[in-house]
C-alpha cells in the first residue's frame, strides 16, 4: 500500500511541476514530496523491524510516534487555493493517524496486548492512509468513486 503512495507521490511531482513556476505550487509540491518521501521512510523502517527483537515494540512505538508528527505536519501544510478543499482531509488523516499512534500505545501498554485496542488502531491507520490517497488522486485530476467520501467544493 504504501509502495503506491510513494509512486504515487512521484506522480503528484511530475502534475504540479506541470503546472508552472507560480511559487505556491512550488513549495506545495515540495511540500507534497518531502511528506510522502517521509512516510515512505518510516514504513520502511517499521517493515525493516526484527519482530523477534526484545526491541520490537518499543521501535515501532517510536517510529509510529515519528508518523504521528509527519501527518501532523500534513494537516498544517497550507494547500495553494485550487486545491483548498482537500485540507479537511489532510486535517482528517491526521486526526485519525493520532488515534491510532495513540491506540497502539494503549495496546501494548497492558501487561497483555490487546487485540481489540490494536485493531482499533489498525483501522484509524487505514483512514488515515486512505485519506492521503484520496487528496493524491485529486492532485492527479482524478475523483475517486467512494461512497464515503465527502468532499465540499467552493471558495470562501
Amino acid at each position: 500500500m504504501k509502495l503506491k503512495i510513494a509512486f504515487a507521490a512521484f506522480l503528484t511531482v511530475i502534475v504540479l511541476t506541470s503546472c508552472g513556476g507560480d511559487s505556491e505550487l512550488t513549495v506545495f509540491r515540495k511540500n507534497m514530496d518531502a511528506f510522502c518521501t517521509r512516510i515512505s521512510e518510516i514504513d520502511s523502517s517499521i517493515n525493516g523491524i526484527d519482530a523477534e527483537s526484545e526491541a520490537a515494540t518499543e521501535e515501532l512505538l517510536a517510529y509510529l510516534d515519528d508518523l504521528d508528527l509527519v501527518f501532523q505536519s500534513f494537516a498544517k501544510m497550507d494547500f495553494p487555493e485550487e486545491f483548498d478543499y482537500l485540507e479537511n482531509l489532510a486535517d482528517e488523516s491526521s486526526e485519525y493517524m493520532s488515534q491510532a499512534v495513540k491506540s497502539y500505545h494503549d495496546a501494548f501498554s497492558m501487561d497483555s496486548f490487546d487485540n481489540n485496542t490494536a485493531e482499533y488502531a489498525r483501522e484509524n491507520y487505514s483512514r488515515a492512509y486512505k485519506r492521503v490517497q484520496i487528496i493524491i488522486s485529486f492532485l492527479h485530476g482524478e475523483e475517486p468513486l467512494d461512497p464515503d467520501l465527502t468532499v465540499e467544493y467552493g471558495s470562501d
